[in-house]
């Protein structure tokens, strides 16, 4: 019976230290051995568990042969123990300053492997183009140096915000949206932009806007821009352009006539092109439509004042409402022949026409000045004039 038992016991010991050999090698064992105990290198930042906290440092287990240490100096900025809240079994990132020093510890750094692993965190920030807080803290020749997770970076003047380029001073002790440009670890550079931070945030309002705007929406903005050919507005994410022609009723020869930048403006949508990012907008058509009021208050036969705005060899253009012209034809300017509209009628004089015609369709209103008096003898008087009688006239008017 003990021979059997002795048997058993013998298979099972063999059993154990065969499985034990499939499972780890003496090579697989001593690799093991050697990766739990390596000796780490300066520069690395590894794992600990805090194993005792004392006044003028802190135990740190890091897997290593020995256990490293952290002084005060070099647990955190202020260096103080009780300040960095520091508990055994707590589990931190460290720096390695020193492989081993005369004690055969290792010595670490807790503020250095924040500060390491912030630089990680930024780098990783620029890859993913993510837009962060910065706080700005001074101005210098070439622009503002900001604090962005913790660490110094650099605002060059050529990347601040379009509304801010003229007054870098402005910014500071703000807090502003910014994108990180370039990392540089080794030069302990850091380069960020706000006006990448805006044009990403202005995409991304654009998006939506184009969204839920429709054509012929009303929308209230601000004009961002003026051009000789109309002005821009900044309607919350875009700018949309309101044309000359649509600024107002009235003759504008001059943007700045009607519009000034930075003034807030209410204006309709009559145009969406979402592929090229384009809003055209128009100012008059919130307006009345001056011909609305001309069909009611200057019927034909009507005697109006008008003043003369421009002579050409056929008539005179006359303004009788704000935006709307009439021509009063060289051949309705005298029972006379005259040869020149200019030796009857000078540019900017106010006189008084008659009504002879309206073309609503073609906006066209036809006006005389000779029809305020009585045709000499032997003169036939016309008063059935309209505007398409003169088909050598360009619209003009």
């Amino acid at each position: 019976m003990s021979t059997e038992s002795g048997a058993v016991l013998t298979e099972q010991k063999e059993g154990t230290d065969q499985d034990s050999s499939a499972a780890m090698t003496m090579e697989d064992y001593l690799h093991f051995e050697e990766e739990a105990f390596k000796t780490p290198n300066h520069g690395d930042i590894v794992d600990g568990i805090v194993v005792r906290v004392d006044a003028d440092e802190v135990l740190v287990d890091i897997g290593a042969k020995a256990e490293g240490v952290i002084s005060s100096k070099e647990l955190g900025l202020r260096g103080d123990v009780d300040s960095v809240g520091l508990e055994p079994g707590d589990q931190i990132k460290v720096y390695v300053l020193q492989p081993e020093n005369d004690e055969g510890n290792v010595v670490l750094s807790l503020r250095r492997a924040r500060a390491e692993t912030t630089w990680l965190v930024a780098a990783d920030k620029q890859t993913d183009g993510s837009v962060m807080d910065a706080d700005v803290r001074e101005q210098n020749k070439g622009g503002l140096i900001v604090n962005i997770l913790g660490l110094r970076g650099f605002l060059p003047s050529s990347q601040v915000g379009r509304a801010y380029a003229g007054t870098l001073e402005s910014l500071v002790g703000r807090r502003i949206p910014v994108k990180i440009l370039e990392v540089n670890r080794k030069r302990n550079r850091l380069i960020v932009s706000q006006k990448a931070a805006e044009d990403e945030d202005r995409a991304r309002k654009r998006e939506e806007l184009f969204s839920r705007l429709q054509t012929g929406s009303t929308v209230t903005g601000n004009v961002s821009g003026i051009t000789s050919y109309g002005a821009f507005v900044d309607i919350g994410g875009a700018d949309g352009l309101i044309h000359i022609s649509e600024l107002s009723w009235d003759r504008v020869s001059k943007v700045t006539d009607v519009l000034q930048l930075g003034e807030e403006v209410t204006v309709k949508v009559i145009k969406l092109d979402p592929e090229q990012s384009r809003i055209s907008l128009s100012l008059r058509q919130l307006q009345q439509d001056p011909w609305e009021r001309l069909v009611q208050s200057m019927p034909v036969g009507s005697i109006v004042e008008g003043q003369v705005t421009k002579t050409k060899k056929y008539g005179a253009f006359l303004q009788v409402l704000p935006g709307i012209e009439g021509l009063l034809h060289i051949s309705e300017l005298s029972w006379d022949h005259v040869e020149r509209t200019e030796d009857v009628l000078k540019v900017g004089e106010t006189v008084q026409v008659k009504v002879i015609g309206i073309d609503t369709a073609r906006r066209r209103i036809s006006l005389s000045l000779k029809q305020l008096s009585a045709p000499p003898a032997g003169v036939v008087a016309r008063s059935d004039h309209r505007a398409d009688e003169y088909p050598d006239i360009e619209d003009e008017s």
